[in-house]
């Protein structure tokens, strides 16, 4: 299967999304989870469903995002998806707003274009819930532009999806706007090639 990292294009789209919540109103209302123990975040994270963005192709199928922590205690970030049968991917480094703050708020910085790493874009990733099992997950930020649905597990019940959406709502999210990702029945295998970097 060939794999290659995400269009420029999308990337260019990735920066017009960020750059719309500079000027989006913000949120402070949003509930974040806090004293996220983020040794029991990391791994592997399949999409279920999300708010539409620029910066992900319509019709990507099997979008998930598995994270590692680096020795510096920054988080690696490896998005991924496939298009057309093709894996394209996206790497970064996810590290605490406020490294005072006991809340859940993370910034992720990737970088454009990913083979000459001299321009950030640097997005927020707040988690608004995640379960005591560490199992599920509610995400977005200080605007209600972005909204991510995750569990460990590529399909999930209605009802734990319907919940998972109630919570949603509950802080403010237009979850009309959601749509669940196609995730396959037998998820595509691990890709070792993108290791953590500290």
């Amino acid at each position: 299967m060939a794999e290659k990292p995400i269009m420029l294009n999308r990337l260019l789209l990735l920066v017009a999304s960020l750059l719309l919540t500079m000027v989006a109103t913000s949120n402070a209302d949003n509930t974040v989870v806090k004293n996220l123990d983020i040794k029991r975040y990391m791994g592997r994270w399949y999409q279920i469903a999300s708010f539409p963005t620029l910066f992900q192709p319509k019709n990507a199928v099997d979008t998930r995002a598995t994270y590692s922590l680096n020795d510096n205690g920054t988080v690696n970030v490896l998005n991924e998806d496939w298009v057309d049968g093709k894996r394209q991917f996206i790497q970064g480094i996810a590290y605490k707003a406020d490294p005072n703050s006991d809340e859940a708020k993370l910034k992720v910085k990737f970088y454009i274009p990913p083979s000459i790493p001299i321009f950030p874009v640097i997005g927020d990733y707040w988690v608004l819930y995640v379960d005591q099992d560490y199992q599920n997950a509610v995400v977005g930020g200080p605007t209600k532009l972005f909204l991510w649905i995750l569990s460990r597990k590529s399909h999930i019940d209605d009802a734990t999806y319907n919940d998972l959406v109630e919570k949603a709502k509950d802080e403010g999210y237009d979850v009309t706007k959601l749509l669940k990702t196609p995730q396959s029945e037998t998820p595509p295998p691990t890709t070792a090639e993108e290791g953590s970097s500290s």
